[in-house]
């Protein structure tokens, strides 16, 4: 089976859900009508798939027998009062992915026994295809299932494999921090404003700089630091910027948070 054949149903279509959908969609991996989805609120869900020409259904169990992959998109603690009751529609070939934060493969199987399923938590970028995806190294997807998971995501995210263990860190850097993220480039255009940017312009220069940085330290394969030390020439002002984002213990709070997250 390839991308362009199968359907992909969604339960539960929240805003990471819906982020999913579009990045799958802007990418061109799949189109709207090849995705289905339900939630508890109809009427949100109707709007939601209308916008990007998906389907909505009522019933979990029609949703689960017609799709070839079951995005399991619900709060952890609705994830087995969702599926238990819908485990005998699973097929043999039906791939369930959940991105339900902390609910690892060996809860799955609890769940959903003997059934193909792989465990994921995903970031919102991936709705503009620049996502992460950290995935959980223990699955029970065959050879080929998993090759089709790979070829879905790989166009939209970024595929980082972790144990059991690591998956809760691994989500908060990535799916956390853009929160943090977003605050930092607040605060980059709220300086540029002040010394008279636009509003716009600021967002955008900063906005594009976090990307850029990004894009750079993944191609380069090098520490951080590395880029760092080239951008600060002796005695410049790079340098001077750094010295006082030190003294204002810039990268203790960004450690704090994630501690705080991670408790």
């Amino acid at each position: 089976m390839d991308g362009q054949s199968l359907t992909m149903g969604f339960i539960g279509f929240g805003n990471m859900g819906r982020g999913i959908a579009r990045g799958l969609i802007n990418a061109g991996v799949l189109t709207g009508n090849q995705i289905i989805a339900t939630a508890r609120n109809t009427e949100r869900l109707r709007k939601a798939t209308d916008a990007i020409g998906a389907r909505a259904l009522t019933s979990t169990r029609e949703l689960v027998a017609a799709s070839d992959v079951v995005i399991v998109a619900v709060k952890p603690e609705d994830v087995p009062s969702v599926l238990e009751p819908v485990a005998d529609s699973i097929g043999d070939s039906t791939m369930v992915i959940s991105i339900a934060w902390g609910v690892n493969n060996a809860e799955m199987e609890a769940i959903i026994p003997r059934t193909h399923h792989i465990s994921v938590i995903p970031n919102m970028p991936i709705a503009q295809a620049e996502g992460v995806l950290v995935v959980e190294d223990a699955h029970t997807l065959s050879d080929e299932q998993y090759s089709l998971f790979t070829a879905l995501f790989e166009p939209v995210a970024l595929l980082e494999v972790v144990d059991a263990s690591h998956m809760s860190i691994g989500g908060i850097v990535s799916s956390c921090a853009p929160a943090f993220t977003a605050m930092y480039v607040e605060a980059l255009a709220d300086a540029g404003v002040r010394f008279g940017l636009t509003r716009r312009s600021a967002y955008r220069l900063a906005a594009k700089m976090v990307q850029g940085t990004g894009a750079q330290i993944l191609a380069d394969g090098e520490a951080p630091a590395r880029l760092k030390d080239d951008v600060c020439s002796p005695g410049g002002a790079t340098i001077k910027g750094v010295a006082s984002l030190e003294q204002h213990g810039f990268r203790g709070a960004v450690i704090s948070a994630i501690e705080a997250v991670q408790g």
